[in-house]
C-alpha cells in the first residue's frame, strides 16, 4: 500500500498486529556548537577600539581577547553583494547579487536576489537540525518583491530561517524603522520618547528567539544571524551616548588617523613597513578647514562614534545572555563589517543623507544652525569624506570602491571550546565567501549538490578553520577577484591589481594599479610601470575569473536602474497607473508608485462628514516626504524637502460627503508646480524650486501616516477619519532635465 513517508515498522490490519516505528529527526549531535553572526554595516578596518581606533567598543574588543583577529580579511565593497557571498559561500555575481538587491539589471548576476541554485547557512544547518533565527538587516531580496503583497520566496523564512525580526530595506531609521516579523510587517513596540531604538529591539528578539529554542528543546544548536542596521546612515544614538562624545574629535581626521595608525602597527594587525595612506582626494587637511566645516564634521562624528558605542553595548548584552544560559563557549561567533566605511556623506557631510543621492551639497554655513539635532529623531546623518578615511585607516578610499579602503574590513572569531589561542592576530589572507565553508567544516557538515530538487552550484570559498590554531601557516585562499559598478580588481598570492572606474567611460580606458599587497598593505607604491608584465598577468587573470563567475557583462549603471522597472506582471505597470484601497499595509518605498523625479497626478476618492479629517497618503519621515491631508475642512499639502516645508491649502472649504480630492505635479527643470485638486477643480498651486528624485528610505503608507509624521501640522498616525475608498494615482514619465539630474546624481554616488 502507497505510505506518505518511508517507515520502519510493520503495519497489520490493526494496531495489536503492527509494530510503530517512529521517524528519527535531524540532530546534528550533542557536542554540536551553536553558530552566531554578527554583521556590522559601513564599519572600517580601524573603527574598532581593538583595530586601532579609541572609540568605544569594549564589549567586541572583549570577543577578540578571547579570540581571534583577523588583519588581512575582506568583503565586497557593498552591503547586499557581501551579504550574498557571507551566507552562501559563493562570490556574490554568481548568486545573482552584482550590486544591491535594489535593482534587477535583466541579466542572471544582478536580479536582487540568491539564486535558488546556491543554498544558504540556514538551509544548510537547518537540515542539519539546527534552530535558524535571522534578526535585523536583509536586503537579500528584490524591493518589488519586499511588500505585503509579496512574493515572499526570498523573504529570510523561505531562505533557511526559522524566524525573523527585522527590515528587508538597505537602511531604516533607528528611531522609527520600518519592520518585518516572520513574514508580516509590524510597528515598533515603542516610541522614541519611551525610549526605543531598533539596535536594542534587535537583541530583545535574538535573545527572546534563543530563549525560546532553549527553554522547549534544549538539545538543539541554533544559527543566528544578527545583522545591524548600525553603523550605516542615519547615524542615529540615545541622548546619553551622544552627550558622552561631545568635543572628542576637535582635533580631526588627520590626528585621529595618525593616533590610529600607529596602534595599528604596534599591535600587530599590520607590517611594520606599512605607510599610511595619503588623503583621498576632497579629503583636506583638517587644519585647513573653516571653522563652521570643522564644527559640523566633528559633531556628525560624534554621531557615528555614539552609535558604535551604543551597539557594543547590544552585544554585550548578546553576549551576556549567551553566557547566562551557558551557551556562550561553545558558540562558534564571528563579527564582522559588510564593507569599508561609507563615503555617501560628501565632502562636508550631511544633516540629510538623502541629500546626497539628490546631487545637493549642503554647506556646512547653512547645516550649522540644526547642530543639535544631529543624531537624534530629527537627522539622517552621515559623516564626511575625511571621517571616512580615517576610519578605513591605513588605506585609500571607500566603500563602493575595490581598493582596500572599500573591502579590507575587521573579523573576530571567538570560541572559547574549539579555539584555544586568545588574542591573538591572523594575517592569512581570506574573503567573505570563506566563511560559509569555515562554518561547515567547523560542524562536520557539507552544502547539497541538490537541494529541494534543484542542482546546486558549487561553493567557492576556502575554509579558514586551520588558520584557527596555526598563526603562521600560509594562506590557502590563492585568488580572490573583486567587481562593483565597474571598478575592479583581482589578488593573487599576495599581488593585488586593481582599477577604479568612472562611470561612462570605456572600460577599456580603466588605468590599472599594480601592488605587493605582502609589503605594501596599504596600496601606496604602485608598480604597474615597473611591471607591466605582471598587471597583463592578473588583468587576464581577472577576465578569466569574470568568466568564470558569471561578472560578465560588465555595468556600471546604479541608480538608473530604478527607472528601467516599468514591466508586465511587475509591481510597476507599464501604464503607470496604481491604485490603493485601505486598509493596507504600508509599502517600502521601492513597491510604491514613485511620486519623485517626474509629474504625476493622485486622486483620493473619499466619503467625509463635514469636520473629518486625516491623512491620506504620506510618503517619507519628518526628515523628508510628502503628505497630502485634510485638516479644518480644507485639503493641505506638505511637500518637506529636507525640512523646508512647502504648505499649500484649499482656498475654499472641502465640501462633505462623496468627493474626489487630488493633488496634480508638474515636473519643470530641477523643480516643478502642485495644483491641489477637488472633484477635478484646481484650488489652490504652488511652486517648489526643487524636487527630490529620491526622498527617503521609508515608504508610503494610505490613510495614515505611519512612523514620524511627514508635516508639524499633526501627530502621527493622523488617520483619516471618514471614508477612503481609494487612491489612484497616473504617473507620468521623467523630463528630460530629470533624466540628466539622474545621470548627474548616479556619477556623484560612485565618487
Amino acid at each position: 500500500m502507497p505510505q506518505p513517508e518511508p517507515f520502519a515498522g510493520v503495519i497489520g490490519r490493526t494496531h495489536t498486529e503492527s509494530e510503530p516505528a517512529w521517524p528519527t529527526p535531524p540532530h546534528p549531535g550533542g557536542d554540536a556548537p551553536n553558530v552566531v553572526v554578527i554583521l556590522l554595516d559601513d564599519t572600517g578596518f580601524s573603527h574598532l577600539g581593538c583595530y586601532g581606533s579609541d572609540l568605544t567598543t569594549p564589549r567586541i574588543d572583549a570577543l577578540a581577547a578571547g579570540g581571534l583577529r583577523y588583519a588581512n580579511f575582506h568583503v565586497t565593497p557593498l552591503c547586499s553583494p557581501t551579504r550574498a557571498a557571507l551566507l552562501t559561500g559563493r562570490n556574490h555575481h554568481t548568486v545573482g547579487m552584482r550590486s544591491i538587491s535594489n535593482f534587477d539589471s535583466g541579466y542572471p548576476h544582478m536580479r536582487g536576489h540568491i539564486t535558488e541554485r546556491a543554498t544558504t547557512i540556514a538551509e544548510v544547518l537547518r537540515a542539519q537540525g539546527y534552530a535558524t533565527f535571522a534578526v535585523g538587516k536583509w536586503h537579500l531580496c528584490s524591493m518589488q518583491d519586499a511588500s505585503a503583497a509579496g512574493p515572499y520566496d526570498h523573504w529570510p523564512c523561505q531562505r533557511g530561517f526559522d524566524r525573523f525580526y527585522g527590515f528587508l530595506e538597505g537602511e531604516t531609521d533607528q528611531f522609527y524603522p520600518e519592520l518585518v516579523y516572520d513574514n508580516h510587517a509590524v510597528e515598533p513596540p515603542a516610541t522614541p520618547e519611551e525610549g526605543y531604538h531598533l539596535s536594542e529591539d534587535l537583541v530583545d528578539h535574538a535573545l527572546r528567539f534563543v530563549h525560546d529554542t532553549k527553554s522547549v528543546r534544549p538539545d538543539r544548536p541554533f544559527f543566528t544571524y544578527l545583522a545591524f542596521g548600525a553603523m550605516h546612515a542615519p547615524h542615529q544614538a540615545p541622548a546619553s551616548y551622544l552627550e558622552k562624545w561631545r568635543g572628542r574629535f576637535d582635533d580631526g581626521w588627520d590626528a585621529a588617523r595618525d593616533r590610529w595608525f600607529a596602534k595599528q602597527v604596534a599591535s600587530g594587525l599590520l607590517p611594520p613597513e606599512t605607510r599610511l595612506a595619503p588623503r583621498n582626494p576632497g579629503v583636506e587637511a583638517w587644519d585647513t578647514l573653516p571653522g563652521n566645516h570643522r564644527l559640523l564634521a566633528a559633531r556628525l562624528q560624534e554621531a557615528f562614534a555614539a552609535f558604535l558605542e551604543h551597539t557594543d553595548d547590544q552585544i554585550g548584552r548578546l553576549v551576556d545572555g549567551l553566557a547566562r544560559l551557558d551557551e556562550l563557549d561553545n558558540t562558534l561567533l564571528l563579527l564582522l563589517s559588510d564593507n569599508g566605511a561609507s563615503q555617501e556623506g560628501g565632502p562636508f557631510g550631511v544633516l540629510h543623507e538623502m541629500k546626497y543621492f539628490n546631487f545637493l551639497v549642503e554647506m556646512p554655513d547653512e547645516a550649522v544652525a540644526r547642530l543639535d539635532d544631529i543624531g537624534g529623531p530629527h537627522s539622517h546623518a552621515n559623516y564626511p569624506w575625511g571621517w571616512a578615511q580615517a576610519g578605513n585607516t591605513p588605506f585609500k578610499w571607500y566603500k563602493q570602491n575595490t581598493h582596500e579602503g572599500g573591502v579590507h574590513v575587521p573579523l573576530i572569531v571567538h570560541w572559547p571550546d574549539g579555539i584555544s589561542a586568545r588574542g591573538e592576530v591572523r594575517d592569512q589572507f581570506h574573503h567573505v565567501n570563506d566563511l560559509a565553508p569555515t562554518i561547515y567544516e567547523v560542524l562536520g557538515v557539507e552544502a547539497p549538490e541538490v537541494y529541494r530538487g534543484v542542482e546546486q552550484l558549487p561553493v567557492s570559498g576556502t575554509s579558514l578553520r586551520y588558520t584557527f590554531d596555526a598563526p603562521g601557516v600560509p594562506s590557502r585562499k590563492g585568488v580572490q577577484y573583486y567587481e562593483m559598478m565597474g571598478h575592479r580588481g583581482v589578488y593573487r598570492d599576495g599581488w593585488k591589481a586593481v582599477t577604479r572606474h568612472e562611470p561612462g567611460t570605456s572600460f577599456d580606458d580603466d588605468v590599472w594599479e599594480l601592488y605587493h599587497l605582502e609589503a605594501d598593505r596599504s596600496e601606496c607604491a604602485d608598480l604597474a610601470a615597473e611591471l607591466p608584465e605582471v598587471v597583463a598577468e592578473l588583468v587576464d587573470l581577472w577576465w578569466t575569473e569574470a568568466e568564470d563567475q558569471g561578472v560578465l557583462p560588465l555595468d556600471d549603471r546604479t541608480i538608473e536602474l530604478f527607472f528601467t522597472r516599468y514591466r508586465e506582471r511587475s509591481v510597476h505597470p507599464p501604464s503607470r497607473r496604481y491604485t490603493y484601497y485601505p486598509p493596507m499595509t504600508p509599502l517600502p518605498g521601492q513597491v510604491a508608485a514613485s511620486l519623485t523625479g517626474r509629474g504625476f497626478e493622485l486622486r483620493a476618492v473619499v466619503d467625509r462628514p463635514a469636520g473629518a479629517g486625516g491623512v491620506l497618503y504620506a510618503s517619507g519621515t519628518a526628515n523628508s516626504g510628502i503628505s497630502i491631508f485634510v485638516q479644518d475642512d480644507r485639503l493641505v499639502l506638505d511637500y518637506n524637502c529636507f525640512g523646508d516645508h512647502h504648505l499649500v491649502e484649499t482656498g475654499a472649504t472641502v465640501p462633505s460627503g462623496p468627493t474626489v480630492l487630488g493633488v496634480r505635479f508638474h515636473r519643470e527643470g530641477r523643480g516643478g508646480g502642485f495644483t491641489l485638486l477637488v472633484d477635478g477643480e484646481p484650488d489652490g498651486s504652488l511652486t517648489v524650486p526643487f524636487a527630490m528624485t529620491m526622498m527617503s528610505s521609508v515608504g508610503p503608507s494610505v490613510g495614515y501616516d505611519h512612523g514620524s509624521a511627514v508635516s508639524p501640522r499633526y501627530a502621527a498616525p493622523f488617520a483619516f477619519e471618514g471614508t477612503l475608498e481609494r487612491v489612484e494615482i497616473d504617473v507620468v514619465g521623467r523630463s528630460p532635465r530629470a533624466e540628466a539630474v539622474s545621470g548627474e546624481r548616479s556619477a556623484m554616488s560612485r565618487q
